[in-house]
């Protein structure tokens, strides 16, 4: 497949399993998206795991002299190893020589790498992290926002997120007006904390969304909200607990098959039916998590990602460049900013 002339820099030092699963899912992005990648690291680190016939030419490696470790303290990190690779990644993008950055690596080192390298759209006071998760409904996703960037947030941190989750919802997901949600312990306007009170009124008389009342938990995955806002303490919580409800789910599934012949013959009629429910349960297979609100275009992928979870994070950031998310987001809040004087 011939490039797409979208340029992604791939923190190839950031995960579990780096380099070598990020090198591999970055290769096949490559070949299958057509992007063109920059592998940022250690070189010959890099180029030890690259496969053997890979034409050098082809493959640019972009040379950092650090790494970031998952237990360090994610700021004083960035500012200690300015040339650590998530911080060269960034870089690239401010420098226009990178349209996007995925990194698998410490996500805290890589929300301060972006604030302090990109820095924020104008208007955005908090930048967020947002997560897509299935539904009920079949082919249908929510985006949960903020799932980790800020434990507090005030209410107008909250309004900002469901603009700039509605943006990506319809113009990256496809959703044209899609219903937003605010995550709280009732449907009633009256219900939840002082800062849920104030926030629902805010997205209630915001015309720029289509502002569906409040969720509840139980109707997180019901399909019937298209963007569900909430601060990052509670949306952390919740990813982490519907990435084990996942993996739970499929275990179970694994382990209430027959044994034996039975087994292998039932295995086999319903393997498409598994495949499927793997696809739609497994967070692999989203990705990663885009960070909306920095002047650029940032997907945090899971610390143990693999292969194919590189490969659609960069199918995910490759989404966002090609429907200008950025420039929508600011257009957004020119507008409501004109609105509002």
């Amino acid at each position: 497949m011939g490039s797409t002339g979208v340029r992604i820099a791939i923190d190839a030092m950031g995960g579990d399993r780096a380099p070598g699963e990020i090198v591999a899912g970055a290769l096949r992005a490559r070949e299958e998206l057509g992007v063109d990648i920059l592998l940022v690291g250690d070189p010959q680190q890099i180029e030890a795991v690259l496969p053997p016939k890979t034409n050098l030419t082809q493959v640019e490696i972009v040379p950092a002299e650090d790494a970031i470790a998952m237990d360090e303290e994610p700021l004083h990190a960035i500012r200690r190893k300015p040339k650590a690779s998530i911080n060269v990644s960034m870089s690239l993008v401010k420098q226009g020589k990178a349209d996007a950055v995925i990194s698998a690596g410490h996500s805290g080192a890589a929300m301060a790498a972006a604030l302090l390298r990109l820095g924020r759209l104008p208007g955005i006071d908090r930048p967020a992290i947002g997560a897509v998760f299935p539904t009920l409904v079949a082919s249908k996703q929510v985006l949960i926002l903020d799932v980790g960037a800020n434990v507090d947030c005030r209410p107008k941190f909250l309004e900002q997120f469901a603009i700039m989750g509605s943006v990506y919802s319809e113009f990256v997901l496809g959703i044209p007006q899609p219903k937003v949600g605010l995550l709280n312990i009732g449907e009633e306007d009256c219900k939840g904390n002082d800062a849920a009170v104030r926030t629902h009124q805010l997205l209630r008389e915001n015309s720029q969304i289509s502002f569906a009342g409040n969720a509840e938990g139980r109707d997180v995955l019901s399909g019937d909200f298209d963007v569900i806002v909430c601060d990052g303490f509670v949306g952390n919580v919740l990813l982490k607990f519907a990435e084990a409800v996942g993996s739970v789910m499929l275990q179970i599934i694994r382990e209430e098959l027959p044994q034996g012949v039975r087994g292998k013959v039932g295995a086999a009629i319903l393997k498409p039916n598994l495949k499927r429910i793997k696809q739609r349960m497994d967070h692999a297979e989203h990705g990663g998590a885009l960070l909306l609100g920095v002047d650029g275009i940032c997907v945090i992928s899971h610390g143990s990602s693999q292969a194919p979870s590189i490969f659609n994070a960069i199918r995910m950031a490759k989404e966002a460049v090609d429907n200008q998310v950025l420039q929508r987001i600011q257009s957004q809040y020119q507008s409501l900013q004109r609105e509002s004087s």
